[in-house]
């Protein structure tokens, strides 16, 4: 199935600005191969069964409408758009619903701007990133998956495993003139029985996770719809995923709005930063979830602004180390 869909944005949104982000996004892995303009994306589609590829641009317009040329795959791992997915009535209404998720698209933000009206914090970050908002996993499964391939190692070594996973085991697709390799749908992942890299609990993991993700357990608008604190409580219940991962996909895999991570210290380090915090209050994680709570409906958003100038100021070495 090939189609062009088109989002308008509620609220301020660049895609320049996410395609900037990418780049500094380890698990992303992402290198733009254009004048930043166009965003290739490659990512296991949520029927987890097809794989969608995409060629993202931004009307240079007041509106900023988003428009991709997006084809959903079903062609064998390893070959090039060898097949395309029988087009279903609602195929293409699905793929324009993750690939907005993906972007923090499917949210109103409307109101975001608000928050700097009393808050000069989030008012000094929204003028540092214009037009910025989360840039997620491209599903709940693939965050999950980050998160087991992640666990207790260095970010880069982490990314370059997965990368390895996608080129061997993933579907490869060509995207605006780039060559590009999805990470295995849970289909595929679940029938690996080694993986270079990682020691044999995690690949038991991985192809729980992927189980999982077949079974609905790992379902965005499911996760969303959930109180947060079921929904993380849900996700512990997954193999290698502790509390941690847990916020891990709910924000930056289900794309929550409106979720404080509480077991983020990098953030709270930016947080006790930015608002002039000491000894305590700057470990107390309840203290900045108070914080937090005048971000609503944004928490995440918000939080993701802090954690970039947190990163940037760090510089790359940072962004290199563990994710825990």
């Amino acid at each position: 199935m090939t189609a062009t869909v088109v989002i308008t944005p509620r609220g301020p949104f660049s895609l320049a600005a996410s395609l900037r982000f990418l780049e500094g996004f380890t698990p992303a892995g992402y290198r733009d191969a254009s004048d930043g303009r166009v965003l290739r994306l490659a990512f296991p589609a949520d029927d987890g069964r097809s794989t969608v590829s995409a060629e993202v641009r931004q009307a240079q317009s007041p509106e900023g409408t988003v428009r991709a040329n997006v084809t959903v795959h079903s062609g064998n791992p390893g070959n090039d758009a060898a097949g395309t997915a029988s087009a279903e009535s609602d195929g293409t209404s699905r793929v324009r619903a993750q690939l907005a998720r993906i972007l923090s698209l499917d949210v109103d933000g409307s109101a975001f701007p608000r928050l700097a009206e009393d808050d000069p914090v989030v008012a000094e970050l929204m003028a540092a990133y214009p037009g910025l908002r989360p840039v997620c996993f491209y599903s709940p499964y693939e965050a999950a998956a980050w998160a087991v391939i992640g666990h207790r190692i260095r970010m880069v070594q982490a990314a370059a495993i997965k990368a390895r996973i996608a080129e061997h085991h993933g579907q490869r697709v060509t995207v605006a003139g780039e060559s590009l390799h999805a990470f295995p749908t849970p289909l595929v992942l679940r029938g690996l029985s080694r993986v270079p890299g990682l020691p044999e609990t995690k690949v038991e993991r991985l192809r729980a996770l992927a189980d999982a993700a077949l079974a609905g357990d790992l379902d965005a608008a499911r996760l969303r719809a959930m109180p947060v604190d079921d929904a993380l409580a849900h996700l512990r219940t997954l193999p290698g995923i502790g509390p941690f991962s847990a916020e891990l996909i709910l924000i930056r895999g289900a794309g929550h709005p409106d979720v404080f991570p509480r077991h983020e210290r990098r953030l709270h380090a930016s947080m006790a930063e930015a608002y002039g915090l000491g000894d305590p209050d700057a470990s107390d994680a309840r203290r900045l979830a108070g914080i937090g709570d005048h971000w609503a409906p944004y928490r995440s958003w918000v939080a993701l602004l802090l954690r970039t100038r947190h990163e940037e100021k760090a510089g790359p070495a940072a962004r290199g180390r563990s994710v825990r």
